[in-house]
């Protein structure tokens, strides 16, 4: 299995709560660069899963769609994947480019609406779609073109509900919100969550690291 170390990134460039369109954008606080003992264990736990997958598959070349600004196509490429990554905020994938050349890396990155990737531009071994589908208004029409670009694996996953909202909440986060986390407008249990991809995908492997939903899938 490649590695599974959680990289230390404090000088990540993010987005940190700005907006594209209306929509929030990248990552609040860079919860990958974090001391908090338990942020740390949290993100461990996902990477963790995440590598398992990638190591089930099989896959070596990897298309992150939503990439943010870029951690984990990053991070895959530093464990030897071939990665590029596609987002629809040009802020993002700015960032992105410049975290990957601060790390040494020439990484492809797009600006690309998920809802207009196409075959012949995106299709993948494997495309990974971390954390995108909350901040969705149409998953399911998102979720179908993911399926004519997955060739044949996806690895898709949210934040679990209620557990997520419960969870900031817990460390005094978001109340006025009822803790939903600025820009998510979809919300999942792990069960709903995994009938969305059925709809689509067979599901090869669930994991749930707390406090998310992750599924490995294989196009019908």
């Amino acid at each position: 299995m490649k590695s599974t170390q959680p990289n230390s990134s404090p000088s990540l460039k993010l987005a940190q709560g700005d907006s594209e369109a209306g929509v929030v954008i990248g990552n609040t606080f860079n919860k990958y660069g974090s001391r908090n003992p338990i942020a740390r264990k949290l993100l461990k736990g996902f990477e963790e899963s995440l590598f398992s997958l990638l190591e089930t598959s099989g896959a070596t070349t990897v298309h992150e769609v939503g990439c943010g600004e870029g951690y984990w196509t990053i991070r895959l490429a530093q464990s030897g994947y071939k990665t590029r990554g596609s987002d629809f905020s040009e802020k993002v994938i700015s960032l992105a480019r410049e975290n990957a050349e601060a790390a040494g890396l020439h990484i492809p990155f797009s600006v690309r609406s998920i809802y207009d990737l196409t075959v012949e531009s995106d299709r993948e071994e494997l495309i990974m779609c971390c954390e995108v589908c909350e901040h969705l208004e149409e998953p399911e029409r998102a979720i179908e073109v993911l399926s004519s670009v997955a060739a044949p694996f996806l690895i898709a996953s949210v934040p679990r509900e209620p557990l997520w909202r419960i969870l900031n909440m817990a460390r005094g986060k978001y109340w006025a919100a009822a803790g939903n986390t600025p820009g998510h407008i979809q919300h999942w249990s792990s069960a709903s969550f995994i009938r969305l991809l059925k709809t689509r995908f067979d599901i090869i492997e669930v994991r749930k690291p707390l406090p998310w939903t992750m599924a490995l899938c294989k196009v019908r």
